[in-house]
C-alpha cells in the first residue's frame, strides 16, 4: 500500500518555524481532508530560554513538548495520512553538517510523501538566520534533483515588508500567493502560544509582521 500523497510539506529547521507563517494554511488544508507534513531538522536547543531551561538539553526537551502541543492544536498529528519527522541535527550549526546528508533527508521526504507543494525558507532565510539559509539550500537542492515532471510546486515564506538589511534585500522575494486565515485565528494564536520558551520570537514577529497573523503570504517559484 503506497503512502498517501501530501498536499503540503514543510521543511524547516526549528520548532516554531511552522506556526507563524503557515499554521493557518495547514489548518485549512487539514480541515478539507488534505494530508500535510512537517520535517523539522533540529530540536531548537540553541534558542532563547527566557530562564525556563537551565541547559541546551533541557531546552531541547521542552521545545519537543511545545512542538507536539502546537501540532496537536493545528491538527497535523491527529489527521490520518499526515506525517511529522523530527530530526536532531545541531541547532545553529546546520551549515557545518555534511550537506549531502541534509539534502538526502529532504529528498527522501519528497520522494516518499510526493507533496503537491513544498514550503520552506527563501534564499535569504527571511531574516538571514544561518539555519534558515541552509534549510533553503538543502530543500532547493533536493527539489532540483527530482525529475522536472515530478517536482512539487515550490513555495517560500514571503513578506510584503522588505528587509532593512541590504544583503537580505538583494535576495528578497515578494509574495505572490496569499491566504486569508482569519477563520483559524483563534487556533493559530493558541498554536503559537504553545511555543512558550520562544515568547520573545512571538513578540518580534507580531511587532514586525502583524498582517501575517491573519494573512499568510508566500512566494511561489515560477508564478510570476
Amino acid at each position: 500500500m503506497s503512502t498517501p500523497r501530501l498536499t503540503l510539506l514543510l521543511i524547516v529547521p526549528h520548532p516554531d518555524d511552522e506556526v507563524y507563517g503557515a499554521s493557518g494554511t495547514l489548518m485549512r488544508h487539514l480541515e478539507a481532508g488534505q494530508p500535510c507534513g512537517l520535517v523539522t531538522l533540529t530540536r531548537g536547543e540553541a534558542g532563547r530560554t527566557l530562564g525556563l531551561a537551565e541547559s541546551p538539553a533541557e531546552l531541547a526537551r521542552m521545545r519537543e513538548v511545545e512542538l507536539a502541543a502546537a501540532l496537536d492544536v493545528i491538527g497535523l498529528t491527529r489527521h490520518e495520512g499526515s506525517v511529522f519527522e523530527h530530526h536532531h541535527f545541531p541547532d545553529k550549526y546546520l551549515k557545518d553538517q555534511p550537506f549531502e546528508e541534509l539534502v538526502e533527508v529532504a529528498h527522501r521526504a519528497l520522494t516518499t510523501y510526493r507533496p503537491e507543494i513544498l514550503l520552506t525558507f527563501p534564499p535569504n532565510g527571511s531574516n538571514g538566520h544561518p539555519d534558515h539559509v541552509t534549510t533553503h539550500r538543502l530543500a532547493k537542492a533536493a527539489w532540483d534533483r527530482l525529475p522536472e515532471g515530478e517536482r512539487p510546486r515550490l513555495w517560500y515564506y514571503a513578506s510584503d515588508v522588505p528587509p532593512e538589511n541590504e544583503e537580505l534585500l538583494s535576495l528578497w522575494l515578494r509574495p505572490n500567493t496569499r491566504h486569508d486565515v482569519t477563520p483559524y485565528l483563534t487556533r493559530k494564536l493558541q498554536a503559537i502560544a504553545c511555543h512558550r520558551t520562544q515568547a520573545l520570537s512571538t513578540v518580534d514577529f507580531i511587532r514586525k509582521f502583524p498582517q501575517r497573523i491573519m494573512t499568510e503570504t508566500f512566494h511561489e517559484v515560477g508564478l510570476g
